[in-house]
């Protein structure tokens, strides 16, 4: 998968973040964000193993639920856009 350099470096900083403290109560909307940004920071993990930097872009070999889970994280970033 051919990603941009901004959301590769994006998936990198939610795989790089520490998670600090306990997570309580959540809405469903907060646990849709928190499920996204899970499945962004694998990306990143995937970025960090085996990314390759090519003219601006990084390209990285994903499997298909990551690949579409990435999918799914741009339409919910599409929405929120509006």
């Amino acid at each position: 998968m051919t990603l941009s350099r901004e959301a590769a470096e994006a998936a990198v900083a939610a795989w790089e973040r520490d998670e600090l403290g306990v997570v309580g109560e959540e809405t469903v909307e907060e646990f849709a964000l928190r499920d996204m940004a899970a499945e962004l920071a694998l990306i990143g993990a995937a970025v960090t193993e085996r990314g390759v930097r090519e003219d601006g872009r990084v390209v990285v070999d994903l499997g298909v639920v990551q690949v579409g889970a990435a999918l799914e994280a741009v339409g919910k970033v599409r929405q929120l856009d509006g």
